[in-house]
């Protein structure tokens, strides 16, 4: 079982647009509202590809009473913690004409310590059972940086491989906690390392504990560096899509966390480790890029399978990467 684990979820309310106009009003199609967050997301897809997937999260207020209703009716194992703070909702404006998506984030209510207490104890509870945990998105006011190196720390030497996808202070606490595998992107990696270059950001990453460290770049597709093996692995497919990136990193994610629950010792210096890594880069890339293709965050294109065969995969010595765009194309 792969549980996912998100700290601050939200409702996520995507519209598509003709094109977006920036001070204009638009006429538009029926929105679609959807339990998300990006530890949902990642279950989404973990679940679509038959993995067996537990879903940790939060709920509260009335947005979470249809957070609570949807989540039931997507099918997908779950366990909610009530919390008092209602659960903050996430708006996505998908500009049809030049596929580029706009994204309003609700910061989310703190949460009170009690509640903190209970939905590490469940993290832990259930992390112990799992085969990997993924660790996912913001980290709202009450369960910080602190909390997650505490949670991260706790199910690594429990023997549970752990990765995290956050961002600021939380992806460092993550790396000194020994995570698994971190997914930031090249904007994440710059902003807290202060390191252009993603390689080096990267190996900053590993420098504090990190197992590895797949970097989304965008369009230049992903690097994947190892703090047991030399050099790094590119990944990228020849051709740019355009469309809804929101779930992009989700579906890397996804690929990692089912990586990772198959192979724990993913960043051994071993040729069977440094093969389940360059697949790892070929199916990240490829869910990634497919997930651009669908209207909703969580899902993956039919394509992904012919997508798959498309990726260039490349070997470095040194794991050096250009400088790229985050991840708004795949």
């Amino acid at each position: 079982m792969i549980l996912t684990v998100t700290p601050n979820p939200a409702l996520d309310l995507t519209w598509h647009v003709d094109r977006l106009q920036p001070g204009e009003t638009h006429r538009v199609d029926a929105g679609a509202a959807r339990a998300g967050g990006k530890g949902l997301n990642v279950a989404r897809v973990l679940h679509a590809e038959g993995h067996d997937v537990l879903a940790l999260t939060t709920t509260g207020g009335a947005v979470g009473a249809e957070f609570a209703a949807e989540l039931a009716s997507s099918g997908i194992p779950h366990r909610l913690i009530p919390v008092t703070g209602a659960t903050r909702r996430s708006i996505a404006l998908v500009d049809e004409a030049v596929g580029e998506t706009s994204v309003l984030n609700e910061r989310g209510a703190a949460l009170a310590p009690g509640e903190v207490a209970a939905f590490a104890a469940s993290a832990l509870e259930l992390g112990r059972l799992a085969d990997a945990v993924a660790i996912c998105g913001s980290l709202p006011t009450g369960f910080g940086p602190e909390e997650l190196a505490e949670l991260v720390a706790s199910l690594v030497a429990a023997g549970v491989p752990v990765i995290v996808d956050t961002s600021g202070p939380g992806l460092l606490a993550a790396a000194r906690a020994g995570a698994s595998a971190l997914k930031p992107n090249a904007e994440e990696l710059r902003a807290e390392t202060g390191l252009d270059d993603p390689a080096a950001g990267a190996r900053a990453l590993l420098g504090l504990g990190a197992g590895i460290v797949v970097a989304s770049l965008g369009s230049e597709g992903l690097l994947i560096v190892s703090a047991d093996a030399p050099g790094g692995i590119r990944a990228r497919l020849p051709r740019t899509l355009h469309g809804n990136a929101t779930g992009a990193g989700d579906a890397a994610v996804a690929a990692i966390a089912a990586a990772l629950a198959e192979r724990p010792d993913l960043a051994a210096d071993t040729s069977a480790a440094a093969d389940a890594r360059a697949r790892l880069a070929r199916r990240a890339t490829a869910w990634s890029a497919s997930a651009v293709l669908m209207p909703l965050a969580g899902d993956l294109s039919p394509e992904h399978v012919a997508l798959e065969l498309e990726v260039d995969v490349t070997t470095t010595s040194t794991g050096t990467a250009g400088p790229s765009d985050p991840e708004a194309t795949a």
